[in-house]
């Protein structure tokens, strides 16, 4: 049986206040093409659904785009909520979008998780819906149980639904596993205390993990993150993102493949000199529009470089600098006459301090003439 696996879709999310929907609905457009060349006995949605667990008008309306699609498409879909949704919001409407082959995991958890199952020419495959949970979760479905951590959460939920160990078996879950590599764009538990231990996770043939944001196996092959579909933080600039393909044989060993994503735009990092970054034959024919974090290797400081950077780069979503300066980690300390200088005056002296050396005429003139504008705007 082959599953098409996919997560943390973040729908809604904006990055350095810049919305992503429009990238949002091209990527799930990109995923529905995929999955009608794959052809999976099953699309498996491990929660994260939206970025908010109140999200937008918009928002629900590209996830309600995306599912309708994927039931057209006539694909067999199993979604669950994650740490960033509302359960009881992601559940709307389940036993009437079962009809139409869409199965959503319960507003909430309260102890009983039943499979859904499915059959190939090698007999059935149950699939298990596990929204996100907290031990208090657990604990409350479950009093007589001691439950002092996630991993015991995860182990007392994993038990109650009794998993028959002669029939291959399929859980969705949204939880942070022991051992997994994190990015910026996470949601961090302070302390790790939300680990759970992969062992929990035992008697199933396939663990579709969402929550974390880099495509990762934990342990093997059977425990696997797919990651988000788009890049949501410049530490994922890197990474390649994509649609796991898992597929189970008849003795429920699994094997995976990915399928590489393609973004409207994607997420990336620059370095140069401004001069380097502003020549015509340096970025014509590149990939102008991508979103940008630029880093200038100006030993000065640009005047309005942002501004001038997205005459070019209209997509620059972040700007620093990598020189002397920064990499020295210079501290500025206040003196105790600073109240007796003028605005240019500190200004001339915080430079030189963080830079080693003072302002040139052209930088002291612009700065001159700043302070004047202020000035006069404040009168």
């Amino acid at each position: 049986m082959r599953f098409a696996h996919i997560s943390d879709l973040h729908i809604g999310k904006r990055l350095h206040e810049v919305s992503l929907l429009d990238d949002q609905a091209y990527i799930l457009e990109e995923i529905r093409r995929i999955l009608r060349d794959e052809k999976p006995d099953a699309v498996l949605i491990a929660g994260d659904i939206y970025d908010k667990s109140a999200p937008s008008a918009e928002a629900v309306r590209l996830f309600d785009d995306f599912l309708s699609g994927l039931a057209s498409d006539g694909q067999t879909v199993f979604v669950i909520s994650g740490n960033h949704d509302s359960a009881a919001r992601v559940a709307y409407g389940g036993r009437i979008m079962e009809r139409s082959g869409v199965h959503l995991s319960a507003p909430a958890y309260e102890g009983g998780v039943r499979p859904v199952m499915l059959t190939d020419g090698h007999g059935p495959v149950d699939i298990y819906l596990l929204p996100f949970v907290k031990p208090v979760h657990v604990s409350l479905a479950f009093p007589d149980e001691k439950i002092e951590s996630y991993t015991d959460a995860l182990r007392v939920a994993v038990e109650r639904m009794a998993v028959n160990p002669k029939r291959r078996s399929v859980l969705v879950a949204h939880q942070f596993v022991t051992g997994a590599v994190r990015s910026d764009s996470e949601e961090v538990s302070v302390g790790g205390l939300d680990n759970v231990d992969a062992a929990v996770f035992a008697p199933f043939s396939y663990v579709a993990l969402g929550h974390i944001h880099r495509p990762q196996n934990i342990g093997s092959p059977r425990v696997r993150y797919s990651g988000t579909p788009l890049k949501y933080s410049f530490s994922e600039a890197a990474d390649g993102k994509s649609v796991t393909m898992a597929e189970l044989d008849g003795k429920g060993e699994v094997s995976l493949r990915t399928v590489p994503l393609t973004p409207k735009r994607d997420l990336r990092e620059v370095k140069g000199t401004y001069e380097e970054l502003m020549k015509k034959e340096n970025y014509e024919g590149t990939a102008t529009e991508d979103y940008l974090h630029i880093v200038l290797t100006d030993e000065e400081d640009v005047p309005d470089a942002m501004r001038k950077l997205k005459t070019v780069y209209p997509n620059v979503l972040r700007l620093d600098y990598d020189n002397v300066r920064t990499r020295s980690g210079a501290v500025v300390e206040a003196a105790p006459e600073a109240e007796e200088k003028s605005p240019l005056a500190l200004a001339e002296e915080f430079y030189a301090l963080q830079n080693g050396r003072p302002m040139s005429g052209a930088q002291t003139e612009y700065l001159r003439r700043m302070i004047g504008t202020v000035w006069e705007d404040e009168a």
